[in-house]
């Protein structure tokens, strides 16, 4: 009977373990390059041109990975908004992919995992000299200059934040913390070894009442024993077992052994018999590393759109220093002129007075300019943190706001494609799958608990520890079989735990609607502020076109003596304004466009930015 039990057990045993360690191995679609941020060789100053499209190219070298999605990449990114928003949602559209390489199809440093449960722990290992996860783009060159002068382009500026920005770096290190959740939760059917070694002993005393004597009887006990303990998602637990025993006692003249050799299989067969509930809590902190992955994309959107902003406000700030420098020089000009002018008798000395107020107000401005620009000088040097650098480091600027008056890209697009990309949208996503494992998980505890349990061992007894062990082929066995049942009266827990855990998914369910809601809200906002300030630049321009002809008339009148230092003041001080106003035209659209792309999830794509978390989640 022992002979057939033993290969019976085992043969129920081994599709529960070949099942535990495929469900412990797997792991999700581009787990492998998860907590990435790669960049990639792309001008966001390039001039728009039509020919330049966001596609898809089913044919790069990456679509030979075997993973699902991993064969798509952006080949170029558009630079005319007619074009790259709907080429934008026809990559999207697709229903997963976990890779967008732009331009270059060159593959990112190798992060190859040792198993999936440490493929966050592995991302930290380096390759080459440079941290994994970040690959260097071949068109962004390091920033030249010496230690007290820092020449930078915006691109160079998001290159040094993504790499040396502090917060990101702590920020980096969150998805790499939450994956370590997941080991844990794996090991749970991880294999387990046990073992034990006592010694015991007792002393006994027996009355002989019919001789009147008193017989004292010692023994001891020799216990070891060994085994492999395994809990399996099907609710399945096989524990195998070796033991052997040395018993010794006054009463006899050798010692005694045994040996046994048992496997015992229990089987749960309501209560955490279904693999989906057992695999509840697995699952939970796949979708918690899933989210930290999320959080981590939209900390690097916002990071980098800091970084522009930061930049064209630095590049406003020294244009309005550079007018303002400009409009004092061309006010000392004139008071030079106006005295000059009073010297020969040509002017009135109360002409000086409206010509020495312009000087002041404009030494005035070029002040609060210099202050400015200093101030948002500091801020830029804090958000790309340069290696050398100190808040004395002067900044070159590479680049200078170009006029761009092409017709943007219809709102509902943006809409759409903030509903696919936004990193918080999706994240809330993933939290309302993560309250429907929650339900899942906790509708087990409302079934009473009925295990199945198979206890079989063979044992021997010799004089000797050796022969005991032969001797398991021998007679002896032992079994046992049957069911154990548990139901707490009322089991109000258990229902509590499974209301609460409806209320927190319903509640989630409605924390994406609204969270939707608001997306639209953002990115329809900021479309209409892009949209302003894009006209704001052509009329801007137009103003000042005018204010400069309004300047030459005055300075024509002033020259043959009918107008007033007052009125030129007044012309000169018109022109300043407008040229301020231009200047400040061309920024804000720049900045408005950097909002619009950061609200619609698309900023990182446009830059060639590749970072984790980038899949639309489906509810």
């Amino acid at each position: 009977m022992h002979q057939r039990l033993i290969p019976l057990l085992c043969a129920l045993c081994l599709p529960a373990l070949s099942m535990a360690q495929d469900t412990g191995n797997a792991s999700r679609p581009g787990d492998a390059g998860r907590s990435q941020i790669e960049t990639r060789a792309v001008d966001i100053n390039a001039p728009r041109v039509d020919d330049q499209e966001l596609r898809l190219d089913k044919g790069s070298p990456v679509a030979s990975d075997g993973v699902r999605g991993q064969g798509l990449r952006l080949a170029r990114i558009s630079h005319h908004p007619s074009t790259a928003a709907a080429d934008l949602l026809a990559v999207t559209g697709r229903a997963h992919f976990s890779r967008l390489d732009v331009v270059s199809a060159t593959p990112a440093p190798s992060c190859a995992p040792r198993a999936p449960s440490q493929r966050h722990l592995d991302a930290l290992a380096t390759n080459g000299g440079e941290i994994c996860g970040l690959d260097i783009p071949e068109g962004w060159s390091p920033v030249t200059g010496d230690s007290e002068t820092l020449s930078l382009s915006v691109e160079n500026a998001v290159f040094l934040a993504l790499r040396q920005n502090r917060a990101l770096s702590i920020q980096q290190l969150r998805p790499l913390i939450t994956g370590t959740f997941e080991a844990t939760e794996r090991a749970v059917f991880d294999p387990v070894l046990f073992a034990e070694a006592s010694h015991s002993g007792d002393r006994v005393v027996r009355q002989l009442v019919e001789v009147e004597e008193v017989d004292l009887v010692t023994s001891d006990r020799d216990l070891l024993e060994a085994g492999v303990r395994q809990q399996f998602p099907t609710g399945t637990q096989v524990e195998l077992s070796l033991r052997s025993v040395r018993s010794g006692s006054s009463r006899l003249d050798d010692d005694q052994f045994s040996a046994r050799a048992g496997i015992t299989l229990t089987q749960a067969l309501l209560r955490g018999a279904r693999m989906e509930s057992n695999l509840a809590r697995l699952r939970q902190a796949e979708l918690d590393t899933l989210a930290s992955e999320y959080e981590l994309r939209g900390f690097a959107e916002a990071l980098v759109a800091d970084v522009e902003r930061a930049y064209w406000d630095f590049v406003l700030a020294s244009r309005r220093t550079e007018i303002f420098a400009e409009a004092l020089a061309v006010a000392e000009q004139q008071l030079s002129d106006t005295r000059s002018r009073i010297r020969v008798g040509q002017r009135a000395e109360t002409e000086e007075t409206a010509a020495l107020a312009e000087v002041a107000l404009r030494r005035q401005g070029l002040i609060n300019a210099r202050a400015q620009q200093a101030t948002t000088r500091m801020r830029l040097l804090q958000l790309v943190n340069p290696a050398g650098a100190s808040w004395d480091t002067r900044i070159e600027l590479e680049q200078r706001p170009e006029i761009s008056t092409s017709v943007m890209d219809p709102v509902d697009l943006h809409v759409r494609l903030a509903r696919q990309l936004r990193p918080d949208l999706n994240e809330s996503r993933i939290r309302a799958r993560r309250g429907e494992l929650e339900v899942i998980r906790t509708r087990q505890g409302l079934l009473p608990r009925l295990d199945l349990f198979i206890t079989l061992g063979e044992s021997g007894y010799a004089d000797a520890f050796g022969r005991a062990w032969r001797d398991l082929d021998g007679p002896g066995y032992d079994y046992s079989l049957g069911l154990r049942f548990e139901m707490p009266f009322g089991n109000r827990a258990a229902q509590a735990e499974t209301r609460r855990a409806r209320l927190s998914r319903q509640q989630a369910l409605e924390a994406v609607a609204n969270l939707a809601q608001l997306a639209a809200l953002d990115v329809q906002t900021a479309w209409l502020e892009a949209e302003r300030t894009r006209e704001q630049i052509n009329a801007t321009k137009v103003t000042r076109e005018l204010q400069e002809e309004v300047l030459r008339a005055e300075q024509a009148r002033f020259a043959v003596g009918t107008g007033t230092a007052l009125a030129l003041a007044q012309a000169q001080r018109d022109l300043l304004e407008s040229q301020l106003e231009e200047v400040e035209a061309l920024i804000r659209h720049r900045q408005a466009l950097t909002d619009l792309y950061r609200q619609s999830g698309t900023l990182l794509i446009r830059r060639g930015i590749n970072a984790a978390g980038d899949e639309e989640v489906v509810l």
